[in-house]
């Protein structure tokens, strides 16, 4: 009897994979603090993790295509950068369409998809051409601002766009650092990304509790989480007690994390492409 074939995946295949999988990884991870996960809905009354999980796999086609495109263009400019836009606003169309209008991965439509398109140039300057691309202005981008993009304004903040046009200086300088660190230090790899997103939210101007919760809670969320890591870390036993304090806080405040979340699907996006192409 001859043995089945495999399907070879091709590379755009593989980036989709490696994204949905980011993506399904920040969902799963628990305790977070005011965010979905396997022990509740946190802050939010219209999302649940079944519906993260089935919104993340909605996006894979979106994914896959934004590498194809990539790969096609083989360049960053402002032809790959539209048609980057084009797929991203279908993305979101069969992300919607999914979750019955609710937004559960807006943000990270545009920070993940930069960089599956950035993976599929060049994964050793997966964060430069992400900035570059994210520079580009999209000609048919749809000009209402976007609440993050409002609040980012109001505020003086750095949004998800400015974000990426640095080069995600979150994820880099902040998030895999901690990553690292963390499992040198033998926490576990649920404790390790725990203390990546905390790293993440210390110094974020996160828009998604800035519309939430003002200034007040921007505050509690990076003194919080600076709390924690300066406890010992969430793999510590006074860490956690930080962190259950932080989660109540926000919880009261209305105010949940959701750009660190997008930073961290990216973070551990980057982590997964070292080694794996």
């Amino acid at each position: 009897m001859r043995a089945l074939k495999l399907h070879e995946l091709s590379l755009a295949e593989r980036l989709a994979d490696m994204a949905v999988d980011a993506l399904i990884d920040e969902a799963d991870l628990s305790p977070k603090p005011a965010l979905v996960d396997r022990r509740g809905n946190g802050a939010h009354r219209d999302l649940h993790l079944g519906l993260m999980h089935a919104s993340a796999l909605s996006l894979w086609p979106m994914f896959k295509e934004m590498a194809q495109a990539a790969l096609e263009f083989g360049e960053v400019g402002l032809p790959l950068r539209e048609a980057l836009g084009r797929i991203g606003r279908e993305g979101e169309q069969a992300m919607l369409t999914t979750t019955a209008g609710v937004n559960t991965h807006r943000g990270a439509i545009w920070a993940l998809g930069l960089l599956t398109a950035a993976a599929a140039l060049e994964p050793r300057a997966i964060t430069l051409n992400a900035a570059r691309l994210a520079l580009l202005n999209d000609r048919y981008a749809p000009q209402p601002l976007s609440h993050g993009a409002q609040v980012a304004q109001r505020y003086g903040a750095r949004g998800a766009r400015e974000e990426a046009q640095l080069g995600f200086p979150s994820v880099v300088q902040r998030g895999l650092p901690q990553l690292r660190k963390s499992r040198q230090q033998n926490v576990g790899e649920q404790n390790a990304r725990l203390d990546a997103l905390l790293a993440i939210m210390t110094d974020l101007a996160d828009t998604c509790v800035l519309y939430r919760a003002g200034t007040e809670g921007l505050h509690a969320m990076q003194h919080g989480a600076q709390a924690v890591l300066d406890a010992g870390g969430s793999a510590s036993l006074a860490g956690r007690r930080r962190l259950h304090v932080l989660d109540q806080q926000l919880l009261a405040l209305n105010a949940s994390p959701g750009g660190a979340a997008d930073l961290l699907a990216a973070c551990l996006f980057i982590d997964r492409l070292d080694g794996a192409l």
